[in-house]
């Protein structure tokens, strides 16, 4: 399978470079068997021929959809353009993408801050899922999916996030306001310092306690395998 990775963001440079990008991240997620291609949309690079490719994955970012910044209307747009058969897997802000581009709504969520390791319940299987009835993955998020979009179904959420797996009637596409492809060491590096704690030190203590807890990463992981097979 040719997969694009749509690559919104980059580790932050606090980092220092410790941490492969999200590209990579997204890869290790998916594994080996598959024909792999990066595009930093966010430098204005894009596939020359977006239907060569049976599947897109669009990775988490900074910045949030509703912002009137060009590389992401234009990402909204192709994500609109691409042929509807076309399979979509979206992470964090690539799930809130897939939600605006196909009619749904994303704002800054008046719950504030998400961070740490996070459950969600199972409320529906798909045939790609296993026997999970929850799942916990961490997450790094202030907006959150607040309308769904047309023939969109919720398989996963929590009271925090509602809304937090998504998958549509109309198009092979799943998405999750989680970032299975954070690993764990990633996930304390990026919670570490976050700028939420300069309003909410506990926040953040609490999510840095919350990532030593044990995750799913791997079961979701199968999860999109499974999706991207079928």
């Amino acid at each position: 399978m040719r997969i694009g990775i749509l690559e919104t963001g980059h580790p932050p440079e606090r980092l220092g470079g410790r941490f492969p990008s999200y590209g990579a991240m997204v890869e290790t997620l998916i594994g080996d068997g598959h024909h792999f291609a990066r595009f930093d949309v966010t430098a204005g690079r894009w596939p020359e021929a977006p239907e060569t490719f049976d599947a897109y994955v669009v990775t988490g970012s900074p910045a949030s959809v509703y912002d009137p910044i060009p590389w992401v209307e234009d990402l909204l747009s192709f994500l609109r353009d691409l042929d509807p058969s076309t399979k979509l897997v979206g992470l964090c802000f690539g799930h809130q993408a897939l939600a605006q581009a196909f009619g749904g709504r994303v704002e800054r969520s008046t719950r504030g801050w998400g961070l740490g390791l996070h459950g969600y319940d199972v409320v529906e299987r798909a045939p790609f899922m296993d026997e999970a009835e929850r799942i916990a993955i961490p997450v790094s998020h202030q907006d959150q999916v607040v309308t769904l979009p047309p023939g969109a179904r919720v398989l996963a959420g929590s009271a925090f996030t509602p809304y937090g797996v998504l998958t549509y009637a109309d198009r092979p596409a799943l998405s999750f306001q989680c970032h299975p492809e954070f690993a764990p060491d990633y996930a304390r590096a990026l919670t570490q310092g976050h700028r939420a704690g300069e309003a909410n030190p506990d926040l953040v203590q609490g999510a840095l306690a919350s990532l030593e807890a044990p995750h799913d990463s791997t079961r979701v992981a199968g999860w999109i395998r499974r999706f991207l097979r079928g």
